[in-house]
Order: structure tokens, then C-alpha cells, then sequence
């Protein structure tokens, strides 16, 4: 492989301290990456999304000045063991194990990009504590139902076709360069020659290092028969929603619908961007969770979901980006 392409944030990442770890979950080991300074008083527990590994979140956590940032590779994804099944009661046992075996408490944000929205909300309304959940790139609506549903099935028949032919084969389809590539060209918004190729190399060096063909077909079932909105009702907690405007995962009026059946919700829209705010606009989102981590201290909670005190239904939407702090309702 080519020598990488140098980062649009190198200077911010190089000056990030950085620590790898494991720890066994369940007879199982997950590795897990700390950034940011080794006395910081406040925690976030970052978890990527599918196909990737904790690469993908590096930019964000970078962006958090201050925070202990911890971002484990999901099980079967990156160098992490995986799980006997990767359906999504074993995920949220993975993450709520994971959780207790660092010491994390309450006081600990939790956030999840794309795929891992879904794992990270699901173990919230399970009874993960946090004082804040965030979703960045959240999938707010069933992928097998609306406009996605046909090109979803298409995704499951590829997925399960590099899992039931043979070995190598299965392996060359579900690696393909040329297929990888497709994938990051349709995220892909931004028109900067250089991000754009670095994204792509990022997706070319990270994108396949999956454990084996059974557990990225089971992950990515998990990913297309469970969204966000079947949790909304049992997560009492504040949550703060980065969301794309360009986003052809899920788009904006389901991310303003899932919004409003959060009881305590915040949603911020990044403009001109799609599926890849944690490539394209880390520093956004990353200004969106300081600035509603210092708005939800542990120290004043008085109960879950009590931060605000916003009722259901009432959730508060802003702009970021090129028009900061603009209200869009």
C-alpha cells in the first residue's frame, strides 16, 4: 500500500497524546485508543460506525481539547476479537461490559457516530447511564423501509455474497478497491481536492479490517434492521444530535423527526455536508459536544433526562457551521 496521505488535522492529532489499551470483555478482547491529556477531568466514550474502526473517530477526539477520549475498535471490527454474534443485544452487552470494565460512570458522555448510534442509544434506553448522549450522523429511520429500502436489499446481497462463496472469493468482493471506493464516493461531499484524498485512503487503509465474512454480514444486518427511533422512547437522558444536511443515509426530516420524540434533545445541522461529519467537519461537531457537555455538568443532574428540563416534543434545532448559533426553528 501507497504511504499515507497526510491529514488535513495532522498537527492537531500529532499533538493529541495517545495511548492504546485492551481489555477483556466477556472472555473477549477489545482494544480501545485514550486521547487527550492523562489527567483530564471529563470522559467521552466514542464508538465508530460500521466497516470502520477507531480510526474514523481520531479527528473528533483530537478536536475535543481537554477530554479523555476513549474509542475501542467495535468487536470484529479493526484488531478487536468478535462477538460469538453480532446482532444488537450482544453489541449492547459488548458496550455496557466495555463501560464497566473501564470504571466509567455517569459522569461519562457517550457518543456514537452512524452505526454506532444505533449501539450506543440502544444501550442508553437498556440502562447505560450517561449525562449525555451523542448522536453524530445518527440513523434516525428504518434503512429497510422509504426511498433506501431498494438499495439496501441490493447491500444485503452483496454482503451476503462475501459470506457464502468461497473463502478468497468472498474476501476479493467484500474488499474490492473499486467497491470501497464507490462507497466513499457517494458519502464523499466535499468539493477540497485534499480532504477528499485523504478520506479516500482512510476508507482504502480501514474499510476492510473486519475479523471474518460472518461477522460483517451479521454487523451489517444489525445495521439495517435496527435504527435509533426504535429506542427514542426509553431514552431519558439529554441527547444532542449532529446531523448532515447532505445526508443520504438519513436524511433531515427524519433526523428533526427523531428530534421531536426525544425527550430532551438537541438537534445541530452541519450544512453542505453528508454521511462523513466525522471526516469532513470534526471540528463542528466536536465544538457542538463541548459546548453541550458545559450546558449538562454531572454535577447538576437531579435525576436521568432532568438536564433541561425540555419536554418531548419541544427539542431545540440550530445551524452550525458557516452560520453558527442561527436558529433553523
Amino acid at each position: 500500500m501507497q504511504p499515507p496521505v497526510i491529514s488535513p488535522y495532522q498537527s492537531l492529532v500529532a499533538a493529541t497524546p495517545v495511548v492504546h489499551r485492551a481489555v477483556t470483555v466477556d472472555g473477549r478482547t477489545t482494544h480501545y485508543w485514550e486521547y487527550g491529556p492523562a489527567d483530564a477531568t471529563e470522559t467521552v466514550l466514542a464508538v465508530h460506525g460500521f466497516r470502520g474502526d477507531h480510526h474514523g473517530l481520531e479527528t473528533i477526539a483530537a478536536h475535543l481539547l481537554g477530554k479523555r477520549v476513549v474509542v475501542p475498535d467495535l468487536p470484529g471490527f479493526g484488531i478487536s476479537d468478535p462477538l460469538p454474534v453480532s446482532d444488537i443485544d450482544s453489541y449492547v452487552s459488548w458496550l455496557t461490559g466495555f463501560h464497566r470494565a473501564l470504571g466509567l460512570d455517569t459522569d461519562t458522555v457517550v457518543l456514537g457516530h452512524s452505526f454506532g448510534s444505533i449501539v450506543t442509544a440502544a444501550a442508553v434506553a437498556t440502562g447505560l447511564d450517561t449525562r449525555l448522549l451523542v448522536l453524530v450522523n445518527p440513523i434516525a429511520a428504518p434503512a429497510l423501509q422509504g426511498p433506501r429500502a431498494i438499495g439496501t436489499a441490493i447491500a444485503i446481497g452483496y454482503y451476503r455474497a462475501g459470506a457464502l462463496l468461497p473463502r478468497v472469493l468472498g474476501l476479493g468482493l467484500l474488499r474490492n478497491g473499486a467497491i470501497v471506493r464507490a462507497m466513499s464516493l457517494a458519502m464523499l461531499k466535499s468539493p477540497d481536492r485534499d480532504l477528499r484524498r485523504w478520506v479516500h485512503d482512510q476508507h482504502d487503509r480501514y474499510f476492510s479490517a473486519f475479523a471474518d465474512r460472518t461477522s460483517v454480514l451479521e454487523a451489517f444486518r444489525t445495521s439495517v434492521t435496527h435504527d435509533v427511533s426504535e429506542f427514542a422512547d426509553r431514552i431519558e437522558v439529554p441527547v444532542l444530535l449532529v446531523a448532515a444536511e447532505r445526508d443520504d443515509i438519513t436524511a433531515l426530516p427524519e433526523q428533526r423527526a427523531l428530534t421531536r420524540r426525544l425527550r430532551d434533545a438537541e438537534l445541530v445541522v452541519v450544512p453542505d455536508v453528508g454521511h462523513l461529519v466525522h471526516y469532513e467537519t470534526p471540528g463542528v461537531a466536536a465544538d457542538a459536544v463541548l459546548r453541550r457537555m458545559a450546558d449538562t455538568p454531572g454535577s447538576r443532574r437531579t435525576g436521568r433526562g432532568t438536564a433541561r428540563g425540555t419536554k418531548r416534543g419541544s427539542a431545540r434545532t440550530a445551524r452550525t457551521g458557516a452560520d453558527t448559533g442561527e436558529s433553523a426553528s
